[in-house]
């Protein structure tokens, strides 16, 4: 089947667009699923009688549309069966998760260290930022998000580990700009954001029992929501 995708007329069109489309529809037709690894570019030289640079050009060409994704050291992977249209989007998405990404590095351990760790002093800095944050509404957008850190600050002072705050402080800057970024690609509504107020206050109430176990998994699992959530999976 893929020598007959290569048969066509090369005179037609150029021949990476030809090896673009036999390689899409290798997607589209299945033979390739959405979370398997392509050929390599030698193989696919090898199978298809062209140059490596003709089918990297190819390749290239399917993860600029969103079918096909690098993955450093590990390949080039099949993410979806249709091409992205709005593409700038896409790229945005992956900053934020990157972001999203560092937070999980970070703030579930400063959760769990928090529980063990917090004073009454640090209780009334996350009561007094869970109240501003409720206070607010979505739609006053730098407002709520600066509300929003000032929560996941106060647990990050309540760990009273200073390299974990270093980090965390160093970061600041790039998490506001993401988090503005999340809001405004997915036009956050009331109900997500609530949903995200229960968390903090689960997370609060862990704090507050001292329970380090859960506050490091409800904070993980408010992470995780947010990262699926911009991904598109829910």
């Amino acid at each position: 089947m893929a020598t007959g995708y290569v048969a066509m007329s090369l005179q037609r069109y150029p021949l990476v667009d030809q090896l673009a489309d036999a390689l899409r529809a290798r997607v589209r037709d299945g033979e390739w699923e959405v979370g398997s690894r392509i050929p390599s570019e030698t193989q696919l030289s090898a199978e298809l009688g062209v140059g490596r640079s003709t089918v990297r050009e190819a390749i290239r060409q399917l993860v600029g549309s969103g079918m096909l994704a690098a993955r450093q050291g590990a390949g080039v992977f099949v993410v979806s069966t249709e091409e992205v249209a709005d593409w700038p989007t896409v790229v945005r998405k992956a900053a934020i998760a990157d972001v999203i990404e560092v937070r999980l590095a970070i703030e579930v351990e400063a959760a769990r260290l928090a529980a063990v760790r917090r004073t009454d002093d640090d209780l009334i800095r996350l009561r007094k930022a869970i109240a501003r944050r409720d206070g607010l509404s979505t739609r006053d957008r730098e407002q709520f998000v600066d509300a929003d850190l000032a929560f996941h600050a106060a647990i990050l002072e309540a760990a009273g580990n200073p390299v974990l705050t270093a980090l965390f402080e160093s970061f600041l800057s790039r998490l506001r700009e993401a988090l503005l970024a999340y809001m405004d690609i997915l036009d956050l509504a009331p109900t997500p954001a609530q949903t995200a107020s229960e968390m903090h206050r689960a997370i609060y109430d862990a704090i507050w029992y001292r329970d380090a176990e859960r506050a490091a998994a409800i904070s993980r699992d408010h992470l995780e929501r947010m990262h699926t959530r911009l991904m598109g999976r829910t």
